[in-house]
């Protein structure tokens, strides 16, 4: 079992910055891919951003690249989301994910574990 929480939401107002941090437990996260979702009311969850084991592979939605950065420190079991020149289109709460899967994937069902979600408003 891994255990997810994650951390650095709130409000921030359009063209601003945040930086959201997931840190897991249990089981060495360095052994799994680990992504962050996002999902809207009444819209499905999607796909933002995801690493690979290392922290050498990323890949990213295209309403993500050039604006957001994904990383992770194995040392300390937590990946980050730098999130800069927000729009209020970026609203949503945000999910941390985690799968024992080589590589980047971008597939929801292919991550075993998700933490409970940090809120993101984008607002003036």
């Amino acid at each position: 079992q891994v255990h997810l929480v994650e951390s650095g939401g709130g409000l921030v107002q359009p063209g601003g910055s945040l930086r959201l941090s997931c840190t897991a437990s249990g089981r060495t996260s360095s052994n799994y891919a680990m992504a962050w979702f996002r999902q809207t009311p009444g819209k499905e969850r999607e796909f933002v951003a995801a690493i690979d084991t290392s922290g050498g592979l990323t890949t990213y939605a295209d309403s993500a690249k050039a604006r957001f950065t994904i990383s992770r420190d194995n040392a300390k079991n937590t990946v980050f989301l730098q999130m800069n020149s927000l729009k209020r289109q970026d609203t949503a709460v945000y999910y941390c994910a985690a799968a024992r899967i080589l590589g980047v994937p971008s597939t929801e069902s292919l991550y075993d574990f998700w933490g409970q979600g940090t809120q993101v408003t984008v607002s003036s």
